[in-house]
């Protein structure tokens, strides 16, 4: 089916449906999809991992990893591989665990309690963070510590970009800072915004990336000449999570605010937004449709003092019977993404 930027809004009003699973018993901090969106994944403050299928439109529980000691505080899969993933926890160690067998392959440990992770674009290293401001690189295949770099100055997320070539760190003074990869020698340092700088998220194209920060602000810059193109501002918190969706055409934000901020790449035009009861942790775009993985600090419905556990999925039709759900398409990819 044909599709222009304006059919977007529409096209949210009538998918605004959320699905939700609630296997977990303590708060969930972390979601991301495989590379193929066959499966979601969640960590949460049980020490447990859960995975689930979309079987017609609803989620259902593929499998429940255990054994952390300790908070999932992130997690992600193998960008290539659908059914490897690795987690990192506050106990100290970074888990790799096999999808296909329900079955943790390695358990590597590092030198402090893990708060952010990410892995590398061929697949082959994994950069663990932890609470000192220590970054760990891990080879995947032998499930060893390559290397390790200590900074003096807060870092918060890191990526690579789509070559793997440069490495991106946010940092606790607002800036964004460039380092070539392996050798990880200091190519820029890119002052970003006013205040701590929280997270980074490249587009698919790899020709960009946004990032978010304590001064409620998040920013779109083009990685080639770290121009920033535009900020989204209607965030009243810190931004702590953000999100391109498969084609790069919608970019989402959240925060403590009620609700999670769904917007165009192209213009900045908020459209959609999606209601909050608490504040949101993370969010993630599935890799081929517009539905929107959501982890929360939602509370029990029967009572507050307990986490609910809660995993969303919000992107659904709330118009179509669920025998025709399973053929319907999204729209395609609106145009390439030139700002």
């Amino acid at each position: 089916m044909a599709a222009s930027i304006v059919e977007l809004p529409h096209y949210f009003r009538t998918h605004s449906k959320t699905e939700e699973a609630q296997h977990h018993k303590g708060k969930v901090h972390s979601v991301a999809w495989s590379c193929d969106g066959r499966k979601l994944a969640s960590g949460s403050t049980d020490r447990t991992v859960c995975t689930y299928n979309i079987d017609r439109e609803r989620l259902s529980r593929d499998c429940h990893f255990k054994g952390h000691s300790d908070t999932v505080d992130t997690l992600t899969w193998h960008p290539k591989h659908p059914d490897r993933l690795a987690t990192a926890s506050s106990d100290k160690s970074v888990r790799l665990f096999d999808a296909r067998s329900n079955k943790c392959t390695s358990a590597i440990q590092t030198k402090g309690e893990n708060i952010n992770l990410s892995w590398s674009p061929d697949g082959q290293t994994i950069a663990v963070g932890n609470k000192e401001d220590l970054i760990t690189f891990i080879d995947v295949r032998t499930s060893k510590t390559k290397s390790v770099e200590q900074f003096k100055l807060e870092v918060n997320e890191f990526s690579w970009n789509k070559d793997g070539s440069l490495f991106f760190l946010t940092t606790g003074q607002g800036s964004i800072i460039i380092h070539s990869y392996p050798d990880m020698k200091l190519l820029h340092t890119q002052p970003a915004h006013s205040s701590n700088c929280i997270c980074i998220q490249f587009d698919q194209s790899g020709q960009y990336f946004a990032t978010g920060s304590a001064d409620a602000l998040m920013s779109l810059w083009d990685i080639t000449d770290l121009t920033c193109l535009r900020t989204f501002s209607r965030l009243d918190w810190p931004v702590r999570t953000i999100s391109f969706s498969h084609d790069s055409n919608v970019i989402a934000s959240a925060s403590e605010d009620p609700f999670i901020d769904i917007a165009s790449t192209f213009t900045g035009e908020q459209l959609a937004t999606v209601k909050c009861e608490a504040q949101t942790f993370e969010i993630a775009w599935h890799p081929k449709r517009y539905l929107l993985a959501i982890a929360g600090d939602e509370k029990d419905r029967y009572d507050s003092s307990k986490d609910a556990g809660i995993v969303k999925v919000w992107g659904f039709s709330g118009e179509v019977s669920t025998s025709q759900k399973s053929t319907q398409n999204t729209p395609k990819p609106l145009m390439s993404l030139q700002l």
